[in-house]
């Protein structure tokens, strides 16, 4: 009994990959499928780790420079590892799970145990993470942020509405 059942599984398996849309597999391959104009690029939000050491002014004016040649923006995220709401977005990130919503949306990661006083002295201070905060065309914070979360598996839910809010602003 166990063996059919396992072997019902894999056949589901490769029934549920057979079944996509061949437009998908061509977009998935970089190609399409039946035209000869190109698949419209859909963009992924990024995270980037900023460096270890440096002045943050100087490190969100660099990603800035990169990110305007590619049409995107830089969003400051200050996280912590032992953060539940900051992981639970950085897997969903991670998943691809934000890439519509935040498809032109570089996240430039900071971790707020190791940076709090270099991210202060540039204007990146908060009593809550996760922070997201727009920076300013000099590379210091602009004002504009969100920051804290919920705990479970809302956090996603509670945090992207808040951040779209903020970037459509």
């Amino acid at each position: 009994m166990r063996r059919g059942f396992v072997t019902l599984l894999a056949l589901g398996s490769l029934v549920a990959v057979g079944c996509r849309e061949p437009a998908d597999v061509a977009r998935e391959a970089g190609g399409s499928a039946g035209s000869t104009t190109a698949p419209a690029a859909t963009g992924k939000m990024r995270l980037m780790n900023a460096p270890a050491a440096g002045e943050v002014d100087e490190i969100v004016r660099s990603a800035q420079a990169k990110a305007m040649a590619d049409r995107r923006r830089v969003v400051v995220y200050v996280g912590a590892s032992w953060c539940e709401p900051c992981q639970r977005f950085h897997h969903a990130a991670e998943r691809g799970e934000l890439d519509v919503k935040f498809s032109d949306v570089d996240l430039l990661g900071f971790d707020a145990d190791h940076d709090a006083e270099r991210l202060a002295s540039a204007g990146y201070a908060s009593k809550l993470i996760p922070l997201f905060a727009l920076p300013g065309p000099d590379g210091r914070a602009s004002g504009k942020q969100v920051e804290g979360g919920i705990k479970g598996e809302g956090a996603v839910g509670f945090i992207a509405p808040r951040l779209e809010k903020m970037l459509a602003d």
